[in-house]
C-alpha cells in the first residue's frame, strides 16, 4: 500500500523540477538578460583614459604682490652750526630748487670770530711783506763781497718762509670761520618739496642732538619715486633689470601706472625669504605720493622652453607631486617639481622625455603599475 502512495508523489516532484529548469533556461536566453550581462561586462572592463603627448613650450605668467612707493630722495635737513633762526623762506608744500635759500640763521659769536680772524690775517700779511722785503735787500747786498755774511742771508730767508707759512695759516683760519658763517644759510641740496617743517623764526637750532631734536625741514624728491617690492624666492629667477611692471593704487583704482626694474638687492631677506627689488617710477604730475601702497603686477616670462602640462595631469599626493606616464599600457608614477602656473597650464621638471604619453586627468585612484586603456 505504501509503495502505491509514494510513486505518484515522486513523479510529481520530477515533473515540477523539469518545468522549473525549462523556465530558467528560457529566461537566460531573453533579450533583457542579455542586456544585463552586457552591462556587467562593461563595468568590469576599465574605461579608456585620455592621454596627451609631452612637449616643451614657453609659459608666461605674472605675479601679483603688494609694494610701497617711497621718495627717490628724502633727507632731514639740520643746521650745521648753532644759532637762532632769523628768517624762514619756505613752508610745508613749498617746491624748491637745488641751492635755494630755505632759512637764514644768525650767530653773533661767529661774526666776532670772523672779525678776529680777519685782523690776524691782515697783521700776518704785513709781517710777511716786511720779511720778504728784508730778505730781498739782504740778498741783493750779499752780491757785493764782504757786505753781508752768508749766515745773515740764511736767517732772512728762514724768517721770510716762516712768515709766509704763518700767513697761509691765518688765511686758512679765516676761511674756516667764513665757511661756518655760510652754514647759517640753510639751502636745498636738490630739487624737491618741503614735506615737513619743525622750527619757527627765533628758534634755537643746532646740529642733530645738540640743539635740534627734530630736523628743521624734510625735503622730498617727488617727481621720481621708488616702488619697492619683495619678490619671493621661487620667482626671483624670472625678474631682470629693465623689466617693465605695472601697478595700481587705491587713490586711482581705474588708472594703471608703469615703471622699470632698476635695482635688485642680490640677496634674500633672511626673515621674509624674498629679494628687495626697486622700480623707478616717473611722477611728473605728482599724482603719486610717497607712502602709497600699490598692487603690483610683475610679468614672469620663462627664459627658455620647458615642459608644460595641464594642471589636471599633476597628482598632489601625500608622498609628493607626480605625473602618470603610460608605458606598455601600464601606469607609471613619475615624480616632478612644479614651476610657474598660467591659466590651466603649469611647468614641471623631472626625469621626463619629450614625446612620452601621460594621463591628462590624473588622480590617486590610478595606481602605479595598474593597467590602462588609452583613447
Amino acid at each position: 500500500m505504501k509503495r502505491l502512495i509514494h510513486r505518484p508523489v515522486r513523479s510529481l516532484l520530477i515533473l515540477t523540477g523539469s518545468l522549473l529548469l525549462a523556465t530558467i533556461a528560457t529566461n537566460c536566453h531573453s533579450p533583457e538578460s542579455k542586456a544585463e550581462a552586457s552591462e556587467i561586462e562593461k563595468a568590469e572592463t576599465p574605461a579608456a583614459t585620455e592621454v596627451f603627448t609631452l612637449k616643451k613650450d614657453k609659459l608666461s605668467s605674472s605675479l601679483q604682490i603688494p609694494g610701497e612707493l617711497v621718495a627717490f630722495r628724502d633727507v632731514d635737513i639740520y643746521a650745521k652750526v648753532s644759532g637762532f633762526i632769523k628768517s624762514l623762506n619756505v613752508d610745508v608744500g613749498s617746491e624748491v630748487r637745488q641751492g635755494q635759500l630755505l632759512a637764514l640763521a644768525e650767530a653773533p659769536e661767529l661774526s666776532a670770530q670772523l672779525a678776529s680772524a680777519d685782523s690776524k690775517l691782515k697783521a700776518q700779511e704785513a709781517l710777511s711783506i716786511a720779511s720778504k722785503a728784508n730778505y730781498e735787500r739782504i740778498l741783493e747786498a750779499s752780491k757785493f763781497s764782504g757786505a753781508v755774511s752768508k749766515n745773515d742771508v740764511d736767517q732772512a730767508l728762514a724768517k721770510r718762509n716762516a712768515d709766509l707759512a704763518q700767513l697761509e695759516a691765518a688765511k686758512s683760519a679765516y676761511r674756516e670761520v667764513g665757511d661756518l658763517k655760510k652754514y647759517l644759510e640753510i639751502r636745498a641740496p636738490f630739487d624737491g618739496i618741503i614735506s615737513a617743517r619743525n622750527a619757527s623764526t627765533g628758534a634755537y637750532i643746532g646740529p642733530a642732538g645738540k640743539g635740534s631734536e627734530f630736523p628743521l625741514f624734510v625735503l622730498t624728491e617727488q617727481k621720481r619715486l621708488r616702488l619697492v617690492i619683495a619678490v619671493p624666492e621661487a620667482y626671483t629667477g624670472y625678474v631682470d633689470q629693465n623689466d617693465e611692471v605695472s601697478f595700481t593704487v587705491k587713490t586711482f583704482p581705474d588708472k594703471k601706472f608703469t615703471g622699470k626694474v632698476k635695482r635688485m638687492s642680490g640677496a634674500l631677506d633672511k626673515r621674509l625669504r624674498s629679494e628687495r627689488v626697486e622700480v623707478d617710477v616717473l611722477n611728473d604730475n605728482k599724482k603719486l605720493l610717497p607712502g602709497m601702497i600699490a598692487e603690483v603686477n610683475v610679468p614672469l616670462p620663462t627664459k627658455s622652453s620647458t615642459f608644460v602640462v595641464p594642471k589636471s595631469a599633476v597628482v598632489n599626493s601625500t608622498t609628493g607631486v607626480f605625473l602618470i606616464r603610460v608605458k606598455d599600457q601600464k601606469a607609471e608614477w613619475v615624480p616632478v617639481k612644479k614651476g610657474i602656473e598660467a591659466d590651466d597650464k603649469i611647468e614641471v621638471f623631472g626625469q621626463l622625455t619629450e614625446g612620452d604619453h601621460f594621463v591628462a586627468a590624473a588622480n590617486e585612484e590610478i595606481r602605479d603599475g595598474s593597467p590602462i586603456t588609452t583613447k
